[in-house]
């Protein structure tokens, strides 16, 4: 037998009038969902929310062990491979979970789960969580795959309905792959007894769980005025708007219209809206419609049959089958043609593409997001862009800013690119720049945004002699002050030093800005760009490093 031939006539066997069940020739008994929510609410009230995961997860675990140990007998299997990958399958015939298996690089398991009982009866009993939620199907993964591969093996959730993610993602990997992660995991794996894996997690959490929620909160201020947001560098009050909008949209499969100029990392934000959605486990394709002529980006996007034109010597998928349970990105979706328009228009309203060639038409399910740097709205009125078209690209837009109008990303992005190319071409001296260098970045106006800054630092990065970049390692253009935004440019104190780190010049910038608003901390907010809870942050920071602050 093969394991996705499982169904429960093979397994299930019960008397009509009632009595004895048994599942896998092991006895079994039927549990109402709610009132696994209420012990599980009751757990949580009586020894606090660690504890609790702490009997979950081994009552999940136990579970897991015993299926596949009483699996392994009780069916003729083809082969021992389809014994060990049963336990999904399992786990949807007992009515725990639906799921969605996925490849995850080095790992045992990986699957999107639908429909998690747990995360349903959490979010009833206790709303929202702040952690991932559905322990005993971890523990129930956990344990089945660990029997089955005689190794420990731990799953985790990268992603959980039970904390407002759009869908809850499992990892499985071996202990010793998980690196120091595994180490608050442990008390919850270890193959001891439950009662002693228990007492162990009940002690820690009795000295530390006050602590842990405190922190929790800190951890959430910090965000707030992290330099980071998902990956992306968002200081600035436009670029942290973007990514909030980016994340809210995610959870739902409207089509997104990204927009801004060239290098604004529109790119970016739609692998973003992609790692955040309920499809992030399928591909994420994207596309430059501006780079193809309209037959080319016709059979690239929905494919061709053979014979369709010279060249055509086989059938082909395009790329909307070939995102299929995915995020399709249309980038530079402005140039593309009235007549390529129609046939996009046809897909995003039927769900259906039409290969080159053939008569038939063929469902796909794909969520598309767009990306331009043009005006459409324009572009109607000049007769390039079909109204309806655009309208139903602009379900939602998101507008990107330009970096001369993000002043506050410039430092917190030449920083990271300089760590990133420094570690990519093997240039680890190079640590900083001076302040020549600084004064230049600060002043020009960037009109290739994002992009031109990140190949700016590249070639610093490849020409700088010492541990920092000075101005003559930069391009020509930003060296010799070619598109300065000098009334925005902060200019640097002549008494600052050659190789000044990011930060102190941030917080002369900062100060000089408070000065400047005669010590208005709002209107010094409103200036810099950045909220006045930001504001309030670092200030109180700078005084606790023994700086006068206005």
């Amino acid at each position: 037998m093969r394991a996705n031939e499982l169904n429960l006539d093979d397994l299930l066997e019960y008397d009509p009038r009632g009595g004895l069940m048994t599942f896998a020739g092991e006895r079994v008994v039927l549990m109402d969902a709610v009132a696994l929510g209420l012990l599980r609410r009751h757990l949580i009230e009586l020894l606090g929310e660690t504890a609790a995961r702490g009997v979950l997860t081994r009552l999940g675990y136990s579970h897991g062990w015993r299926a596949a140990e009483s699996l392994r007998d009780a069916l003729a299997w083809e082969s021992v491979e389809q014994w060990r990958v049963a336990g999904g399958r399992v786990h949807r015939l007992q009515g725990l979970v639906d799921f969605e298996p996925t490849s995850e690089g080095g790992a045992f398991a990986s699957a999107l789960w639908h429909d998690s009982y747990e995360a349903q009866q959490h979010l009833l009993h206790q709303g929202l969580s702040e952690e991932p939620v559905c322990w005993t199907l971890c523990g129930y993964a956990s344990g089945y795959l660990s029997y089955a591969f005689g190794r420990a093996i731990c799953c985790m959730e990268e992603s959980c309905v039970g904390r407002g993610d759009a869908v809850c993602r499992m990892v499985g990997r071996a202990t010793e792959d998980w690196g120091e992660r595994y180490e608050e995991h442990r008390p919850f794996y270890e193959l001891d007894s439950l009662e002693a894996s228990l007492g162990a997690v009940r002690e820690a959490l009795r000295r530390a769980e006050g602590s842990l929620r405190a922190t929790r909160r800190a951890r959430r201020d910090e965000e707030e005025a992290s330099d980071e947001l998902d990956g992306l560098v968002a200081r600035s009050g436009s670029m942290r708007e973007a990514v909030r909008l980016a994340r809210r949209v995610a959870k739902v499969d409207s089509t997104v219209l990204i927009t801004g100029e060239s290098g604004t990392g529109k790119e970016q934000i739609a692998r973003l809206i992609h790692r955040r959605s309920a499809r992030s486990g399928r591909p994420f394709v994207a596309v430059n419609c501006g780079a193809l002529t309209e037959s080319l980006l016709e059979s690239e996007l929905f494919g061709h049959k053979r014979g369709a034109f010279t060249g055509a010597t086989q059938d082909r998928i395009g790329l909307f089958e070939a995102a299929s349970g995915g995020t399709l990105l249309l980038d530079e979706v402005g140039e593309v043609s009235q007549a390529m328009q129609v046939k996009l228009l046809r897909v995003l309203q039927e769900g259906t593409i039409r290969r080159v060639g053939e008569n038939r038409e063929r469902p796909v399910d794909v969520r598309v997001l767009a990306a331009t740097h043009q005006d459409l709205r324009a572009g109607i009125e000049a007769g390039s862009i079909r109204s309806d078209f655009y309208y139903r690209l602009r379900v939602v837009e998101l507008g990107l800013a330009p970096l001369r109008e993000r002043r506050d990303d410039l430092l917190p992005l030449a920083r990271r690119f300089l760590a990133e190319t420094a570690a990519r071409l093997g240039r680890s001296e190079v640590r900083g720049f001076s302040r020549g260098a600084l004064e230049r970045i600060l002043a020009h106006g960037w009109p290739g945004n994002v992009r031109e800054l990140r190949n700016a630092v590249e070639r610093a990065v490849a020409l700088a002699e010492g541990d920092c970049i000075d101005v003559i390692d930069l391009p020509p253009e930003v060296a010799r002050g070619v598109g300065e935004v000098v009334a925005e440019a902060p200019v640097v104190a002549p008494e600052a030093s050659a190789t000044e780190p990011l930060e102190a010049v941030e917080r002369r910038h900062i100060l000089r800005a408070l000065r400047a608003a005669e010590g208005n901390r709002t209107r010094a907010a409103e200036s810099l760009g950045i909220g006045v809870a930001t504001l309030f942050r670092r200030l109180k920071r700078y005084r606790e490093e023994g700086v006068e602050v206005p």
